[in-house]
């Protein structure tokens, strides 16, 4: 019915029109274009290698930024974390930079088929060529769509997400906790994460692993979860009825009395930021309540290198 919509009729959101075809066009939602994608590892004190052909036999994984992960400002500060914990740990990772571009699953979910399916088949030719095998992903929709999406079009890959291999770090004692954080932690699943894919242990393993840290669960959490407000491609769509989503689940989160609000996806992120802020300018959190993704928070437990 979606789809039908969107390609035979040409009726949907017009908010929409702008994110589609800054897709088609630069292949990012926002229209930054791809010469941006690697501007976040100048941040870093370590080289990060960046794939022009095949991938080289030492290197072990191959790192998915995504959209956000590349060009929104507070999604950045998470990969950046994310690129300090795997090269403290001594994975080896490369990433693609300008050569990756939007997984397509915006365009999908909004029912614009034919878009989803031209930038799967450009990232699977990208991929193939680069003979990639392991992949990491941070953001739970590429994850998606890389590991389950793109196989019906070509693309196998074995796809982890950040938070699956940072567990396997922290049991390895590869990475080992050690500063203590006094402070209360309530996790949120993303749904792509959770309810799509099963993976709800993991972040909570690693939260679970960390001196201090005393994790509380919203009444609303793992297969009962509740949505961040920005799946569905709704991250680009304005809500004109009732109470935001993400207002409304950054009130649960609020109940919890946290210091930190904890996800593991970019997009829930960027919402949750949001509505924490919009709450403590209006009186209704204290002060210094912080949304961080799970690899901020083991970062903030590991002694200085």
């Amino acid at each position: 019915m979606r789809r039908y919509q969107v390609l035979m009729e040409s009726d949907f959101p017009s908010e929409a029109q702008g994110m589609l075809r800054n897709i088609e066009n630069q292949g990012d939602p926002w229209g930054l274009g791809s010469s941006h994608r690697g501007d976040w590892v100048s941040e870093l004190d370590f080289e990060v290698p960046i794939i022009t052909n095949e991938i080289p036999e030492d290197i072990e994984y191959l790192f998915w930024v995504g959209c956000a992960g590349a060009l929104d400002e507070r999604a950045r500060k998470v990969t950046q974390s994310i690129a300090r914990l795997l090269h403290r740990s001594g994975v080896t990772f490369a990433i693609l930079a300008k050569k990756e571009s939007c997984t397509g699953d915006p365009a999908r979910r909004l029912g614009n088929e034919y878009l989803y399916q031209s930038q799967a088949m450009t990232n699977i030719e990208t991929l193939n060529s680069a003979k990639a095998k392991k992949i990491i992903a941070s953001c739970p929709h590429c994850f998606n769509s890389l590991a389950n999406e793109y196989r019906g079009l070509g693309g196998n890959y074995e796809v982890i997400h950040h938070t699956q291999l940072l567990k396997e770090l922290v049991d390895a004692k590869a990475l080992v906790p050690t500063i203590t954080q006094d402070a209360k932690v309530t996790y949120h699943d993303p749904c792509y994460l959770g309810r799509h894919n099963n993976i709800y242990e993991e972040p909570r393993s690693v939260l679970g692993s960390l001196p201090g840290l005393s994790s509380v669960e919203m009444h609303k959490h793992k297969e009962k979860g509740f949505c961040c407000g920005a799946g569905g491609a709704r991250m680009w769509l304005e809500e004109k009825i009732g109470k935001r989503v993400n207002v409304e689940r950054m009130d649960q989160a609020l109940e919890m009395d946290p210091d930190m609000v904890s996800t593991a996806c970019p997009y829930c992120m960027i919402m949750l930021d949001d509505a924490v802020k919009a709450k403590i300018a209006d009186g209704g959190a204290k002060e210094g309540v912080e949304v961080l993704d799970v690899a901020q928070i083991l970062e903030k437990s590991l002694e200085a290198n």
